[in-house]
């Protein structure tokens, strides 16, 4: 038979193992959360409680139970307690951290980091564009220059489709920045890049190929390779014809600003096609409407020396003095470059600009095909700067545009060509808008916010999620930007509360993203996207001081510990500091990594947004094991003692 006694002590032995007292808040460094409390003994229980159903002089029958029922629920855990105490007052011995060891540690964490996602989120064409990149930033250092963009003169290329302006304009700015396919019609939007030849630095510019207007349609379609079937499903026959008919009207718009805005014209023509009668009229559009501008003509594709000259004699008519070159091979380029200088004024270096000042973020603008990308950017910019068409991947490459908001904020606007599945992709089997895909990607990659533009009454599809997901990885800063709000139906004013829990349920990677509502076509709301947009930059440079992140770190520790492993071993965090912005990136040093569930962490990411902010931006959270590291750093050093000769240990160890 039980006795009384007992069945009142079992409960109140087992609360006695359910009490965790909450330490006090101590000053930096953060130590690990410790409890002193141990139970009471039976002995000292009240009266009540002792057990007189037997002598006193023996112990109960069944005292020994009672005690071997506490032992074994404690038992490993008090073991494993003691062992984990003894393990940090052998670590940590005085209670003091290194703090500038555990900062170069964490920003060394931080580069191995960035090197791994960067090799895991390779782009396809993007190597061979670095080794471009790269040739032309050594011969930069030279002549490091700090004027704005909007400040140097201006080299335009205009000519007829498929002459090989891209070819050109990528040889002089360096890499493959326009998009280079055999086949004509690719370029259509204005193309800006930075280029510099001896003293002089300067802005090229591509154009897409200036058609006759005279032709018919179907010569159009050809001259300009439009497809009437990919992406244009859901527009009618009638609308086809008029975007087709009004895209060269749109290209020539585009090479008639750039041509306005140049300080030196380079008319290249087809060394090897000979003279064409749409080479003639283009000659006489310059010579008429900018015979005040310096006009050079470049004959293209000339890659033999001797036959260059050959070639190039058939244009002197034309009135101009032809140079024969090769953009694909450099041939003649230097002297193309040095008659294009001679044009030039030399613009002064603007003296005290700071570097930080200088700064001007990016913020590229991407999204699935005909979601209006090229809509919101003209209507910021209050220009035609990109060409809007119903037609599916009117936009090919990323167009970069200046802007400046209305507190005076500069900023970097790139519009993008939409982004397709890549199953659609391969199967059209065009290569142009693959790399137009390609050309996306990086423009997320050299970005510092990302707006990502979905059709409203689309709302989100698969593809949208995906784009969220490499946005997330890039670790870019974010705003989502519902498009064409003007056509939902029988709005009221729970329509955007309802439409906004729709978009976080399905885009649970940015559910830290701000929303913007707009409608591009009237210009609703556009100003918003550049105010959004400003404040995720800021948000996503903001930097927290060691002390308050350590407290905010303390508090969220002390309202959830850690939890305990099977074997009774919890993790602790010991020092934690931010080794970067850009995206705000923090370092957790902790007892062990592993003892931190992917729960736990995301509940700390959780607390540190809701005590410290961070809208719109993606934060890192990494996690370093120190008894490891301390332990492989041990065993380096017992390896290279080992290695010394007895006379050696002794003067290493004297040391």
């Amino acid at each position: 038979m039980a006795c009384f006694c007992s069945i009142q002590l079992l409960p109140f032995a087992k609360s006695l193992t359910l009490l965790s007292p909450i330490s006090t808040l101590s000053s930096l460094p953060l130590r690990p959360i410790r409890s002193n409390f141990s139970p009471p003994p039976v002995s000292s229980l009240p009266s009540p409680f002792i057990c007189r159903c037997t002598s006193a002089t023996s112990p109960p029958p069944h005292s020994d139970g009672f005690i071997g029922f506490l032992d074994d629920d404690e038992e490993e855990a008090a073991a494993a307690e003691e062992e984990e105490e003894e393990d940090e007052e052998e670590f940590y011995e005085d209670d003091d951290l290194d703090l500038e060891a555990l900062e170069s540690e964490a920003k060394d964490a931080v580069r191995s980091y960035s090197t791994s996602l960067s090799r895991q989120l390779t782009i396809e064409d993007e190597t061979d564009d670095l080794k471009g990149f790269k040739g032309k930033q050594k011969r930069r250092k030279g002549a490091t220059k700090t004027i704005p963009d909007h400040l140097l003169p201006k080299v335009t290329i205009v000519g007829r489709p498929n002459v090989g302006k891209s070819a050109l304009f990528n040889r002089l700015v360096g890499g493959n920045r326009a998009i280079v396919v055999d086949e004509p019609g690719v370029t259509r939007d204005r193309l800006y890049g930075r280029s510099f030849w001896g003293d002089h630095e300067f802005v090229v510019v591509d154009t897409g190929g200036v058609l006759n207007v005279s032709k018919s349609q179907a010569n159009v379609m050809e001259d300009l390779a439009i497809s009437t079937t990919i992406g244009m499903d859901g527009i009618s026959l009638l609308s086809r014809e008029a975007a087709v008919a009004r895209m060269p009207s749109m290209i020539e718009r585009q090479a008639t600003a750039a041509v306005e805005e140049a300080s030196v014209i380079i008319f290249l023509v087809d060394g090897q096609a000979g003279l064409t009668a749409a080479d003639v009229e283009i000659a006489d559009w310059l010579r008429k409407s900018y015979s005040s501008k310096y006009i050079v003509l470049a004959v293209n594709k000339c890659e033999s020396p001797r036959k260059g000259v050959m070639q190039a004699s058939e244009f002197w008519s034309l009135g101009f003095s032809p140079i024969p070159i090769s953009a694909l091979s450099g041939t003649g380029t230097g002297e193309l470059l040095d008659l294009v200088c001679s044009g030039l004024k030399k613009t002064e270096d603007v003296e005290n600009m700071d570097k930080e000042e200088n700064y001007v973020p990016s913020i590229a603008i991407v999204g699935r095909p005909n979601v209006g990308k090229s809509s919101i950017l003209n209507s910021l910019l209050g220009e035609d700067r990109t060409i809007v068409s119903p037609i599916s991947g009117t936009t090919r490459d990323a167009i970069d545009t200046e802007f400046v908001g209305p507190d005076g904020q500069k900023f970097r606007l790139i519009d993008t060509a939409g982004i397709r599945r890549r199953a659609s992709v391969a199967s059209s089997g065009s290569t142009t808008e693959a790399l137009s895909v390609n050309r996306a990607f990086r423009a997320i990659r050299r970005s510092d916010v990302v707006a990502l533009v979905i059709e409203a009454m689309a709302c989100i599809t698969e593809q949208d999620t995906r784009i969220a997901e490499r946005i997330e990885k890039e670790g870019k800063g974010c705003l989502i930007v519902v498009n064409k709000w003007d056509t939902i139906p029988n709005k009221n004013q729970q329509t955007a509360t309802y439409y906004e829990q729709d978009v976080r349920e399905k885009m649970r990677m940015l559910d830290w993203a701000p929303i913007v509502y707009s409608t591009a076509i009237t210009g609703q709301s556009v100003e918003k996207v550049i105010v959004a947009a400003s404040t995720v930059e800021k948000e996503r440079a903001r930097r927290l001081s060691t002390a308050i992140l350590n407290q905010v770190i303390r508090e969220a520790i002390a309202f959830k510990p850690p939890p305990r492993t099977r074997g009774g071993k919890r993790g602790r965090v010991y020092y934690c500091t931010q080794a970067a912005i850009r995206p705000p990136t923090f370092v957790f040093f902790v007892n062990d990594a592993k003892l931190f569930p992917e729960t736990y962490r995301r509940y700390m990411e959780k607390q540190l947004r809701s005590d410290a902010g961070f809208a719109g931006t993606p934060i890192r959270l990494l996690w370093r094991s120190r008894r490891k590291v301390e332990k492989d750093e041990g065993k380096a050093a017992t390896r290279t003692r080992s290695n010394l000769s007895p006379r050696e240990g002794n003067v290493a160890l004297t040391t």
